[in-house]
């Protein structure tokens, strides 16, 4: 539409206004063809602005998750030890030696009875 192309500066997303606009820069007599052409224009731009909005938050939704993946140690705030997030051990900041986890896994499989048992023997 040659007349969007040239002038689309001057069109917003008020429908009112754009046909303000198309009056002051066409002549056209239908006030149905008038009333379509501003919709359609109305509705192109706001579409336009929809779309451009949403790639602002997606890119800025990535850039958050790239962000996150960046640091991979959390610091836990009441201890000030980082945790090793693939392996839910605890790291001490002085030293940083490992210290066991509190309540070990158990693997669930046949034997998992004896993991328990062997466990509790290790914490005696």
């Amino acid at each position: 539409m040659k007349v969007l192309k040239d002038n689309k500066d001057k069109f917003g997303i008020n429908f009112d206004e754009n046909k303000e606009v198309l009056n002051s820069i066409s002549i056209i007599r239908s006030k149905i063809l008038k009333n379509e052409l501003a919709g359609y224009i109305t509705k192109l731009i706001r579409n336009e602005l929809m779309a451009e909005a949403q790639k602002t938050k997606s890119i800025s939704n990535e850039e958050e998750l790239v962000t996150e993946s960046e640091s991979k140690e959390t610091i836990a705030p009441e201890s000030k030890e980082t945790i090793a997030p693939e392996s839910k051990e605890t790291i001490a900041p002085e030293s940083k030696e490992t210290i066991a986890p509190e309540h070990p896994q158990v693997s669930g499989g046949k034997d998992s009875t004896k993991d328990v048992l062997n466990t509790n023997k290790l914490e005696d």
